[in-house]
């Protein structure tokens, strides 16, 4: 058995995509859109795992878009669906968390322990980022952080 992806459905495919790639960093892998089904695929990979990504079509995310009925708005996805979180080891947690909130992302969970941070989606998913490695020395301004919502 092996992982190939996540799949988590959004409202906004722009707004999610400006989150997972603009802010969060993921790479686009491949698009499928489907007339018949209508509905948008979107593959994305960390750039740490790209390469293994384009050979073996793993590990991913799969963000499915579902096309609203004309004259409708979109569904809007909510906890009936959920299933708990994404979780990607970035080098350095104190700078990504830096970079997401420099793009307007709420950091929800700071890492205050130099180790663990948790954000959400415009959809709501939450994502955890884990320091690779040993935990970082606490230092501010995440150290004195509450959290905020939640995750």
């Amino acid at each position: 058995m092996e992982y190939l992806h996540t799949m988590v459905r959004v409202a906004d495919i722009d707004a999610s995509l400006d989150f997972y790639c603009g802010a969060l960093g993921l790479e686009e892998m491949s698009r499928y859109e489907n007339e018949g089904g209508r509905f948008t695929l979107v593959f994305l990979a960390a750039p740490g795992d790209a390469t293994r990504a384009r050979a073996d079509q793993a590990p991913m995310v799969e963000l499915t878009y579902n096309w609203p009925v004309e004259g409708e708005d979109n569904e809007i996805y909510t906890g009936g669906r959920n299933f708990g979180h994404l979780a990607y080891r970035v080098d350095d947690i104190y700078a990504a968390c830096e970079r997401l909130q420099a793009k307007g992302v709420i950091i929800n969970r700071p890492p205050r322990d130099g180790h663990m941070a948790f954000v959400r989606s415009p959809d709501g998913i939450s994502i955890e980022l884990l320091q690779r490695g040993d935990n970082l020395p606490p230092k501010a301004p995440w150290k004195d952080m509450e959290s905020v919502g939640v995750w």
